[in-house]
């Protein structure tokens, strides 16, 4: 019999298979899809020769995560790559602000507010791993945050408290700084004026003036085969194509799961979902065994916006007007902080946006061997409705062109370069990833009233849930979005404590 067993293989569940193997604990992860990763993968959707991260496609966490450091992928092989600019921030007047691990080329970037950005990233170095120790520790955290210290644990409550808006306007006199902040934070369901938003914004910024928004050599899915090999140097095995039905609880125990198969498979001491919190309260777990305010809380849970990713195999690399993004890992296409407000107000009403807010990766600028001799991938996401009006069929066409042309208006000569170009909406990444609920990458809205201690429901914020020998290990769960194995890697010492 299994000690533990892992329902679904994405980074999280991933991690907390390592660690409990390591622990020398007999380990079984169950994974529905015919392959593992989850969204941290990469595959060839374009061309031949091309390789394109599914999802996660850089790395801000990669550095200083505790969850990675302990695992050391990089003794199984894991390399990472660096640009000269990690995040580039351009508008089609010809502004640009962009953040480098260099704080002079960062501030030199940031023209008039340069001043303005060498504090923040001085206070970066200042803080150190210590940041991420804070961020991502299961809370309530007060051993990391005094590790942190009282002065920039309250830096960064101050912040947690502000919008990206109302932080930047403080802070920046250029509307070309003022809008790098508020371009982040929308890299989940955090507009320019929503409540928290200079939190994320603001930890992007600083992780980016830090460790750097990395990208593994060989696409998102060395990260997943660098974490496989960890669980198997001790033991544990992944099984593909095993979708699990129910969770049996027995004594108000989970003692093992049901797969689609008919298998009923038992777990010795623990099970840890990698799953959705509403997919396992109201789906997996007999009714009986979650308390009836749980359940009416999973009902209310939110699911951020959906992701409509565009995938491109190019023939040269993207002919970006200026400099600076011609030597980033990333760029984010947002012209101002009206711009952004306007894309948040479409997307919240249910529409497709006009000029399309984009994080674009460029990982074969950093990593070459993703695409043949003299060509190069790009890859890019912007925030839609789940749903649509008249189905995705209908628009994915149209959205897809929008972003084309937002990219031309900053590159021009960018259409010319495009041998092949894939097409994701919201509804195909779920139909990829059933944890990928309405197209949403991050296991649940960003938005404050659904973080921290309410994260997924207070008061099973630390992975424990009602039933005694099962944790949630999920991003449903603190300290949320991002790759940086943290929910897996506190679920899994949660079940060792226990």
């Amino acid at each position: 019999m299994d000690d533990a067993i892992v329902i679904g293989s994405g980074p999280n569940g991933l991690v907390a298979a390592a660690v409990l193997a390591r622990q020398g604990w007999r380990v079984l992860v169950l994974e529905a899809s015919d392959r593992p990763g989850g969204a941290l993968y990469s595959l060839e959707t374009t061309l031949p020769g091309f390789i394109h991260d599914v999802g996660a496609a850089f790395f801000p966490f990669a550095q200083h995560s505790p969850a990675l450091r302990a695992l050391d992928l990089e003794g199984v092989g894991l390399e990472w790559r660096q640009g000269l600019i990690e995040s580039s921030h351009p508008a089609p007047d010809g502004t640009c602000a962009s953040i480098a691990s260099d704080i002079e080329r960062s501030a030199k970037s940031f023209g008039a507010d340069g001043d303005a950005w060498r504090r923040l990233a001085t206070w970066q170095q200042a803080m150190g791993s210590r940041l991420v120790d804070a961020l991502l520790a299961p809370l309530p955290a007060l051993g990391a945050a005094l590790r942190l210290g009282i002065g920039n644990a309250l830096g960064l409550l101050q912040a947690g408290m502000s919008t990206a808006a109302g932080f930047s306007c403080r802070h920046f006199r250029t509307e070309a700084a003022r809008r790098v902040l508020p371009g982040l934070a929308l890299h989940v369901d955090l507009g320019p004026d929503d409540f928290s938003g200079a939190g994320l914004g603001l930890v992007l910024a600083l992780l980016a003036a830090g460790s750097g928004f990395r990208v593994p050599v060989g696409g998102a899915r060395a990260i997943t085969n660098a974490l496989l090999r960890r669980i198997e140097e001790h033991g544990g095995r992944v099984r593909l194509g095993s979708r699990v039905r129910d969770i049996v609880v027995r004594g108000r125990r989970a003692v093992a799961v049901r797969t689609d198969s008919g298998d009923e498979i038992p777990a010795k001491r623990a099970i840890l979902a990698d799953v959705g919190a509403p997919a396992l309260f109201l789906k997996l777990l007999p009714a009986g065994s979650v308390p009836s305010h749980l359940r009416r809380a999973m009902t209310r849970f939110e699911y951020g916006w959906g992701t409509f990713k565009v995938d491109w195999a190019l023939s040269g690399p993207v002919p970006w007007n200026h400099r600076e993004p011609r030597q980033a890992a990333v760029v984010h296409a947002g012209d101002s902080l009206a711009d952004l407000r306007r894309f948040t107000a479409e997307v919240r009403r249910g529409e497709l946006p006009s000029n399309p807010y984009l994080v674009i990766g460029q990982q074969s600028l950093l990593d070459p061997g993703r695409a043949p001799a003299g060509c190069h991938t790009l890859w890019a996401y912007s925030h839609a409705p789940s749903v649509v009006a008249g189905g995705w069929a209908k628009w994915r066409e149209t959205l897809a062109e929008r972003i084309d042309q937002r990219i031309e208006g900053l590159a021009p000569g960018f259409r010319a370069l495009i041998k092949a170009r894939t097409i994701f909406s919201p509804e195909d990444m779920e139909a990829m990833n059933e944890n990928l609920v309405g197209g949403d990458l991050g296991g649940g809205s960003a938005r404050f009233r659904q973080q921290l201690f309410l994260r997924p429901a207070f008061p099973y914020f630390r992975h424990r849930t009602p039933v005694r020998g099962l944790y949630l290990a999920s991003a449903s769960c603190h300290p949320g979005a991002g790759v940086h194995g943290a929910c897996g890697f506190n679920a899994a010492h949660a079940a060792l404590r226990e």
